[in-house]
């Protein structure tokens, strides 16, 4: 596109360069609608054929789940993808004035959000472009012919690496940032997937050698297949005897091992791992953090690891170097350029992006429709601009009285976290008086923050969506680096202002919540409160709740990882936290009931529902004043309230989504975020007349209340 601009004339390129670029020819699928009735929740929701007690879930939701079915395009749909779809919505009507404007006045920060985001939304361009664009970076993977060559090439940003490093706060001494090492380098989701040895694990490794196949002969193997194969042996090799198990490596205590430089030499194996680290600008430092590095015996001993757990941590870095020492340097290479390709397909031509789809998206997913590209374009402009695409989000989105009243939430959240604590019988009063200090140093940020970045010296290329890719790599690496040495940097925030999702942070004990998850169903200005503590009040409550779940409750009130518990509320505290696996371990959502949910894996977010939502529900009762609420189409305060929780994870997937996420979300599937969590709340029972008769119920001796 850009040489047929040109070859019209430099007057055609300045009026002309902002209009918004042919993508291959799509419709859209109509997405589902969700009504919130005159108070927050539509009634006209509730099933008469479902009883509360016997699956809260389609109770709230079968009906709405009934007249919406799954679009294409999509491998799960609810009420969190209602949101995104809205805010990238309201993204795309801020790009498109954009691209309405006169090139000649666009400001330079405006040039380059219309550059990004027309060069990746230019499917013409780039396929007419072909290979002309990765080939660069393909011919230097083709020119690392030693170990070291390769050490170099994978410290560059936007090559990928079978080890890696980044810089974070140190969690043991949160003061100060800290160079974090750790191995990777599988292509399929989790090591489990190599490891699977039933019919459905052996076609998925069979087609994902096919994928590895295309890409190696797009790079120009001539034996694709043969290098396919060892390319997938090498990735076989890493799942077998260097990954941990996902559950196992929640262990924040098993996680963190604090070295020196000299000892960081000594896992090297042979490996140039210094010279690796120094091309990554992280080798002046006096500490690395490597985190999936093999307890020594002692160390588990002092944990307490049994023989099960032990069997499930891989070798981690050491083992990993090993590897790459035994691992022919065509392999790596071929690795490398796999990496490169599958990185970028959906910026190189169509049948790259196709590819792509067709394995991650629809074989594993069961995803049938690729989302269409106007989508991917604003999510790929968010990605390296997306602070530039905020600033002017939350000036035209995100009302100041959102963020009033989220600051009222948030208090009173608090309280009732505070009152919680003091009444815990099961807990010290040494450690409660730790536990109140970390809530009282929670620093809340809402909405979005107010030094959005603005990317100083981010190149972006107009027609190059490849070159932009590695810009924003290299620009995002060294901005990374450059935090070694400085003062915490508290004003920072991990997601967009436009991002649906919400977080905490341990090591600077930090619960955020952007702009965009401040709507409905979460959040209504002119919504009831009840529904409103059980939607948004319950992810307050949840984020905070994460400094007090399993991992989260390793750090103190200044984010520093140590035991600020004593033994025996600890001991009391991991009891509750077992009875919540042994419950969630029972959930199998599939029909082959063998396909169950890891109640370890989401034992953290299992946690911060129950918390969460109880935490809400008395925050609900303290705004109340005493006073009983008013009944609202025939539904109490209190029934209002577990149904304001039940719309947020409206939600239904595909199988084989449902598979991957069982095996890789820390997360529980959205039915058992509701049903999981209001079958140990005695007030769910009597809000609706729960019994022994019905199939949620649990007797009181094993409902688990932790905060």
């Amino acid at each position: 596109m850009i040489r047929t601009m040109l070859a019209a004339g430099a007057s055609a390129l300045a009026l002309t360069l902002a209009a918004p670029v042919a993508a291959q020819d799509e419709t859209d699928t109509p997405l589902p609608t969700m009504s919130f009735g005159e108070w927050g929740f539509d009634p006209a929701y509730i099933s008469q054929d479902i009883e509360p007690g016997d699956d809260f879930f389609a109770y709230a939701n079968q009906k709405w789940l009934e007249a919406n079915p799954l679009p294409a395009e999509f491998s799960r749909f609810g009420a969190f993808n209602l949101l995104r779809e809205k805010s990238t919505s309201d993204v795309q009507t801020l790009v498109n004035e954009l691209l309405k404007k006169d090139a000649s006045t666009l400001s330079a920060d405006e040039k380059r959000i219309v550059d990004a985001y027309n060069a990746y939304l230019d499917t013409n361009s780039i396929e007419a472009a072909g290979l002309t664009n990765i080939k660069p970076y393909l011919d230097a993977i083709d020119g690392a012919e030693t170990p070291a060559a390769l050490a170099s090439l994978w410290a560059t940003p936007g090559y990928a690496s079978p080890l890696g490093g980044y810089v974070s706060v140190d969690a043991k001494e949160p003061s100060r940032y800290s160079v974090y090492l750790g191995s990777g380098g599988l292509g399929l989701p989790d090591r489990d997937y190599y490891l699977d040895d039933s019919e459905k694990g052996r076609n998925i490794q069979a087609k994902y050698r096919e994928y590895l196949a295309f890409l190696l002969g797009e790079a120009g193997y001539a034996d694709a297949a043969g290098m396919a194969q060892k390319v997938y042996d090498f990735e076989d090799t890493i799942a077998r005897t260097v990954s941990w198990d996902r559950a196992t490596r929640r262990n924040r205590d098993l996680t963190y091992t604090a070295l020196t430089h000299a000892q960081v030499d000594e896992l090297a194996n042979g490996f140039p791992l210094e010279t690796m680290l120094q091309k990554m600008g992280l080798g002046q430092t006096d500490r690395f953090i490597v985190s999936d590095m093999p307890p020594s015996a002692e160390r588990a001993a002092e944990l307490g690891l049994d023989e099960a757990t032990l069997a499930k941590i891989g070798g981690g870095t050491p083992a990993m170097t090993t590897l790459i020492m035994n691992t022919p340097v065509d392999v790596l290479q071929a690795w490398t350029a796999k990496e490169m390709l599958e990185n970028n397909a959906a910026i190189l031509p169509k049948r790259f992006d196709d590819a792509d789809f067709a394995f991650y998206g629809t074989l594993l997913q069961g995803t049938p429709e690729q989302r269409p590209r106007w989508k991917r374009s604003i999510a790929a402009t968010e990605g390296m601009l997306g602070e530039l695409v905020g600033k002017s989000y939350v000036e035209r989105y995100f009302p100041a009285e959102n963020k009033a009243a989220m600051i009222d939430l948030v208090s009173n959240l608090r309280k009732a976290l505070a009152e919680s604590i003091d009444e815990i019988d099961w807990m010290s009063d040494a450690t409660k008086r730790e536990a109140m200090a970390k809530l009282d140093s929670f620093d809340p940020k809402i909405g979005y923050r107010d030094n959005l970045e603005t990317y100083p010296d981010l190149a972006i290329t107009a027609g190059n969506p490849v070159a932009n890719s590695m810009a924003a790599a290299e620009w995002g690496w060294q901005d990374m680096v450059s935090k070694l040495g400085q003062p915490i940097d508290r004003t920072e925030w991990f997601m967009l202002p436009q991002t649906v999702n919400a977080y905490y942070n341990s090591t600077k004990n930090e619960i955020v919540f952007p702009a965009a998850i401040l709507q409905q169903p979460f959040f209504g200005i002119s919504a009831d409160d009840a529904v409103n503590y059980g939607g948004i009040g319950a992810v307050i409550g949840h984020e905070m709740g994460h400094g007090f779940d399993d991992q989260g409750s390793k750090s103190d009130a200044t984010g520093m990882l140590r035991n600020w518990w004593t033994d025996a509320d600890r001991q009391a505290f991991d009891k509750l936290g077992n009875a919540v696996v042994a419950q969630y371990d029972q959930f199998c959502p599939l029909d082959d009931g063998e396909t169950c949910v890891n109640g370890r894996l989401t034992l953290g977010e299992n946690i911060g529902d129950l918390g969460g939502l109880s935490l809400a529900y008395r925050a609900y009762k303290l705004s109340l004043n005493g006073q009983e609420d008013e009944v609202i189409d025939g539904l109490t305060g209190d029934q209002r309230f577990f149904l304001g929780w039940a719309q947020v994870w409206r939600s239904q997937q595909r199988e084989d989504a449902a598979r991957q996420r069982l095996r890789t979300d820390p997360h529980s599937p959205e039915e058992y975020r509701v049903n999981g969590v209001v079958r140990n709340m005695d007030e769910w029972y009597e809000a609706f007349g729960v019994t022994p008769d019905d199939e949620l119920y649990l007797p009181p001796e094993e409902r688990v209340r932790i905060w």
